[in-house]
Parts: C-alpha cells; structure tokens; sequence
C-alpha cells in the first residue's frame, strides 16, 4: 500500500526524495538483476548489476542498486559471490542461483540470476590446465606471524588463456616445513596464504588435478621466514612544502618527503632514503637530485630553465608494494629585463639572473600529526626575535603561520628552536648541520642549525616532526 506525502520521504534504502504537490510516495517496488544468465569457466569472475525500481505506476523511476542489495548464492561451492559488490566468481562445474535482495516499500524484493559453471579443468572440451604460474615465485616474511598472499594462475590447453585458480577446490596448497610457514588450503576464499611461524625456509607447492584424467599439474614457490619483527608499512607519503617559486636561473629548491608508518615512529623523514625515489616531469630543464645517501641533497631540484614543473616521489615497502606522494610544483616564472628602468629591473629565471641572489629563502612547517600544540622559533640574521614564528597559534598572535618563510642573506647561520612543552617532538630534517639534543630527546627544547645559500642550495627547506 501507498502512503501519501506532499513534501519528502525517506525510503526503506535510505534515500531521501523531495516531491512538489501531493503524489503516491515512491518506494523500492522491485529488482531486475543482470544478466540474467552466464557461463563461466571455474576461476573467472563475472559482475552482476542490480537494477531497481521506485514510484508509483505512472511515473516509475530506476537507480543502479547493486551495492545497496544484499548479494547470496544458493551453492557457493559452484559460484561464490561478495555480498556487497556483486561480483560472481566461478568455482567449481554446476550450477548456482545468485540472488539479490533488499527490504522494499512493501516487503522484501529479489530478483536471481542463474550462473553455469564449467570446470577449469574439462578435458573433452579442451579445458585441461596444462600449466601453472604461482606469483609471487619467492617471499619474505616475519616469524612474528607476518602474512604474504601468493597466486595460482592455470593455463588453460585449448585458449592458452590463465585463469586464476588460487580459491578453486581442485586446487591444494601445501607447505614441505608447516613448522616454518603454513599455508591455507581448502577454504572458500583466503587460499594461498602463507604465514610465518619459525626462522628457517620452506616450498609452498600448489597442485591442480583435471578431471577429465586425473593428471596433476604442479609448481612451487619459495618462503624465507626470519626471526626479525614484520616490516611496518608505508601507509602515506608526502612532499613539503607544496611549491617552491625561484626567481633566478640555475637557481635551486629543497623538497623533503615525509611518510606516515602504521606504527611508531609514525612519521618518518624519508627524503634521502633509498626506498624512495624522487621524480621530474621534466628532468632536462628542473633535474631533481636522486642521491639516496644519507646527509646528501636528495629532494633539491635545479632550474636549467623557466617555468613550471610537476614533482612527485615513489617509495616502496617491504612487500615491494609502491606508495606515490600528491604531486608538488615547482616554479621558476620568466619575467623578461628591463634594465633601462629605474632602478634596473633584472625580471625572472631569464638571462640576466644568472648569477646567484645575495638573499635565500628558508621555509620551516610540521611534518608530524600534532597540529595544535608545536612550535618553531628562529631570530634574524641582525638578532630580531620570531622573525620565524611557526605553529597554529602563530596566526592569530601575528607572529606567523603554520608555514614559515624568511629570507636571510647567503652564509647565515640559522638556529631553530623547538621549545620546551610544544608537543611531543619527533625529529628534524636530515639537512641540518647541527642538532641538539639528540632527536630522540622529546621534551624539548629541540634546536637545528642551518647555513643557508651555500653549496648546491640556495634555498632550504627544514621540517620538524610533532608527534
């Protein structure tokens, strides 16, 4: 039965719908499921699409419910099905009914899809599995109970096509050393997955059997377990500060990347470490240096001409998995000379602005995760104090922002003091000269000591961590 409203509903899905005049309210009046039918060979997967349909009889309305509808299968053991998705995958030869349901304006609805299963291994049809690959060939992992997901692709004889068979039954996973690494086996889904237990090494082996004749197809992989606690990963990465605009040609900027751990220490300068690597759009006019050593310049970027640049870094974990950081911008705008003006006009990243400026810039920001309770002081080059006065109450005291910048001429030497009592302190960039006390001191107060427009630099960028 319909209910009449003249201004809104909220419907059984939760979606809300704003009707002028007073009309039947609309609600969830049925399912169509798509397609309807589909053959599958065991280890592919198929995407089913749930269709549904609102109003009253004269304006009837459709929206794509397949992630509001509850997804089952009457024989998981043929086709599995994620409840959430719609996604079938074809497990084992038969038959298998895919339902989708959800509460509607009058009661449940539903509506199914019928799914044929052909196994992988047929035989007559051509399907024998003739070969299989197991990715990854070799793994490292944790005693400390670390997991590592390895994958079973079979060749199929007649189409040469893989499928992939890691969760299928005719295939058995089994590890030579359990007492080393186990591996699941047997399940539904989750198959494949190798977890630590002991220093030592040991074979996962996977085994497929075709049914057409029972031959066994088989093939290894390798897993080192040690006795080290499981690498953290790398949940983020970073690049600061966001831009950096130069005015003279040849003239340079320092990035300094930060990751985000899983675990302490939460954030990390990974700047010149040698999982990550520095990236120029436009490597033959703003090169990036790439060093990778420690105390080296990684991160700083040369303007071998003008305009704008794009720059990025890729870090890898342990897993071997790559972590990209948003990218960052990196100005040198062309302005052209006016030399007849007054006073002279030398423009930007041009000819006439070769030579080096008397004059560098030095950028300070809060890499960590504390962002109300830090701070981050430095006097002039002439003894003014707060010239630099960094950190979120900075603003409303008019003494700076959370980002700040000063210039100071080449050659200055520039303390950075993180007082006492500013949040738990986490470390400082790895290009100061000097550091006191030892980063691992958190109290405070924490000092850097940076010498600006020397070298390869001639602007400099220092991040502290609050944690």
């Amino acid at each position: 039965m319909f209910v009449r409203s003249c201004l809104r509903a909220l419907l059984p899905i939760g979606i809300v719908l704003t009707f002028v005049g007073c009309t039947s309210t609309p609600g969830l009046d049925s399912i169509q499921v798509t397609p309807a039918t589909q053959s599958l060979v065991a280890g592919q997967t198929t995407q089913l699409t749930a269709i549904g349909t609102y109003g009253n009889a004269s304006h009837p309305s459709t929206q794509n419910v397949t992630t509001l509808v509850n997804w089952t299968s009457n024989t998981p053991t043929v086709a599995s099905v994620n409840p959430t998705t719609g996604l079938v995958t074809g497990q084992s030869a038969g038959t298998a009914t895919i339902t989708a349901t959800a509460a509607g304006f009058a009661g449940t609805v539903s509506a199914s899809s019928v799914i044929t299963v052909t196994a992988a291994g047929g035989g007559s049809a051509g399907g024998d599995i003739i070969s299989l690959t197991i990715l990854p060939a070799d793994q490292s992992l944790s005693a400390t109970g670390q997991t590592g997901q390895f994958i079973a692709l079979g060749t199929v004889k007649a189409s040469g096509v893989q499928v992939d068979l890691t969760n299928l039954q005719g295939l058995v996973w089994t590890s030579t050393i359990p007492t080393v690494a186990t591996v699941t086996t047997g399940l539904l889904t989750g198959n494949g997955v190798a977890m630590g237990k002991n220093p030592g090494t040991t074979t996962i082996t996977a085994e497929w059997t075709n049914t057409s004749d029972g031959s066994v197809v088989a093939n290894t992989a390798g897993v080192t377990v040690t006795a080290a606690a499981a690498p953290e990963p790398l949940l983020s990465l970073v690049i600061l500060p966001s831009s950096i605009t130069i005015s003279d040609l040849y003239g340079t900027g320092q990035f300094l990347a930060y990751g985000t751990f899983s675990t302490a220490p939460t954030v990390q300068d990974l700047t010149n470490s040698p999982t990550l690597t520095w990236i120029s759009t436009a490597p033959f006019i703003f090169p990036i240096n790439n060093s990778g050593a420690p105390g080296a310049t990684a991160g700083l970027v040369t303007a071998n001409g003008s305009g704008t640049d794009v720059i990025y870094a890729v870090a890898k974990n342990p897993d071997g998995t790559l972590v990209y950081s948003p990218p960052v911008a990196f100005n040198c705008p062309l302005i052209l000379a006016n030399l007849d003006a007054v006073p002279p006009n030398p423009g930007s990243c041009n000819g006439e602005t070769i030579a080096p400026s008397l004059l560098s810039t030095l950028t300070v920001f809060n890499a960590g995760l504390n962002t109300t309770s830090w701070l981050i002081t430095a006097d002039s080059a002439t003894g003014t104090k707060n010239v630099i006065h960094c950190g979120p109450s900075s603003t409303a005291a008019g003494l700076g922002s959370s980002v700040c910048e000063a210039t100071y001429p080449n050659g200055t030497i520039v303390t950075l003091t993180a007082p006492a009592g500013t949040g738990q302190f986490g470390g400082w960039s790895s290009n100061c000269l000097t550091i006191s006390p030892d980063p691992s001191t958190a109290a405070g107060p924490n000092t850097c000591t940076i010498q600006l427009g020397t070298g390869e630099s001639s602007n400099v960028s220092v991040g502290a961590i609050f944690n």
